[in-house]
């Protein structure tokens, strides 16, 4: 333990040798005969806003597209993938272990209603056998050769979301939401949550966007306007697919042929999730590159003072890399170009002269200016949103160099 540890976990760095060693690791291995390549979470915040109804049809999509998808059906007291895909016979225990119903055309699925007797039976069971259950599904399932496993979440942040993020290998997740108002609330959640648990955010799918009447072709808002755009815009996620209200694919759900349904809705997102290799998932996935001007590890109060810049490669809203740069020198525009051939997307410092903000913004690098502190702590607070601009732009003579207001 470090002499100048306190035992204060809730203040303590999460660089702390100390805190890393008293993580426990709650990742479960798959059934020894399973081999399952992606794994991808559908949540929402709230129920009732179609997250089962993607989760089937990306299912079908991908499958359409000759990959073999899984469904692992997480929502144990509302489960209702069994019903859009009309399976009404129950998996059997196996000499090897618990084996999948595979649907018409082959989707393999495992769901608590494929293990009651009666499929109306309530699941009356605390949060912690919930959360076991579907661990189970995913140690005790003989899943065989899945492309694509699609998992269908309870809605929320409680037991099971957390029990998934946890012991599951999951890529990355897509959010489900509606266009009503209080939903972009609950989306922001199931965001933070995300980012907590160091999950990738595949981006979004706003269901029952509209209506679209077959007689006039008028497009008709039932649930109000869309703020889909603007949660995007705040966790810089990309908005994958809008599907309208459609009582023909609601038809298909309860008559059990969601796999006869055929619609563009997921089309994009599907061709996606196919262009995605073995270890990364890149659909609506965001990367950039942030230079915060640095004194050490502090960000540095004037631009011009600036002794190294303190690089970081993000990914979906996370740092995934970081390297320390000697400034170069502050000759007249070289920096811009230095850091635009970098990659750099956005520069990050105290302050910063007017004309070289000018100049950055002209090669296409955002800049954030007012920011104070560790250099990480900046980088991490611009991916999360919290860290704007304050137009802290230096004017005094004094700081023109300094800022590069003129030699940049």
């Amino acid at each position: 333990m470090s002499e100048n540890c306190n035992q204060t976990c809730s203040s303590c760095g999460e660089t702390c040798a100390d805190r890393q060693e008293a993580q426990i690791d709650f990742s479960e291995k798959p059934h020894e005969l399973s081999h399952v390549k992606k794994v991808i979470g559908i949540v929402s915040g709230k129920g009732g806003v179609g997250k089962s109804l993607v989760t089937s049809m990306l299912a079908v999509a991908m499958n359409r597209k000759g990959y073999h998808t899984a469904i692992l059906d997480a929502d144990v007291t509302g489960p209702s993938i069994p019903k859009a895909f009309g399976i009404k016979e129950k998996a059997m225990e196996s000499s090897i272990g618990l084996l999948p119903i595979k649907s018409k055309t082959g989707i393999e699925i495992m769901s608590i209603n494929l293990l009651l007797e009666n499929d109306t039976e309530p699941v009356v069971w605390r949060g912690p056998l919930i959360a076991g259950a579907v661990k189970q599904f995913w140690t005790d399932v003989v899943w065989n050769d899945v492309d694509y496993m699609f998992i269908d979440m309870p809605p929320g942040t409680g037991d099971v979301p957390l029990t998934v993020f946890q012991s599951l290998p999951v890529d990355g997740i897509i959010i489900v939401t509606s266009p009503q108002e209080l939903v972009s609330m609950i989306v922001s959640k199931a965001v933070k949550m995300a980012q907590m648990m160091n999950i990738p955010i595949i981006g979004l799918v706003e269901n029952m966007a509209c209506f679209v009447c077959p007689d006039c072709n008028k497009e008709y808002k039932i649930f109000g306007d869309s703020n889909i755009d603007t949660i995007a815009r705040k966790y810089n996620l990309d908005v994958l697919a809008s599907l309208p209200i459609d009582p023909k694919l609601a038809a298909a759900c309860d008559r059990g042929m969601i796999e006869l349904y055929d619609g563009p809705w997921l089309d994009r997102l599907a061709d996606g999730l196919e262009d995605t290799n073995e270890d990364n998932v890149k659909v609506g996935g965001k990367k950039m590159k942030i230079a915060v001007a640095s004194e050490y590890e502090m960000v540095t109060e004037h631009f011009g003072h600036c002794v190294n810049f303190n690089i970081f490669d993000a990914e979906d809203n996370k740092i995934v890399k970081s390297e320390t740069i000697p400034n170069p020198g502050h000759r007249p525009g070289f920096l811009p170009v230095f850091l635009h051939d970098l990659g750099v997307n956005v520069v990050i410092s105290g302050g910063m002269g007017g004309g070289a903000i000018d100049i950055f913004n002209e090669k296409g690098i955002e800049v954030i200016v007012g920011a104070r502190g560790h250099a990480q702590n900046a980088a991490q607070e611009y991916l999360l949103g919290n860290l704007k601009t304050t137009g802290s732009v230096c004017h005094e003579h004094m700081h023109h160099d300094e800022c590069g207001q003129h030699s940049l």
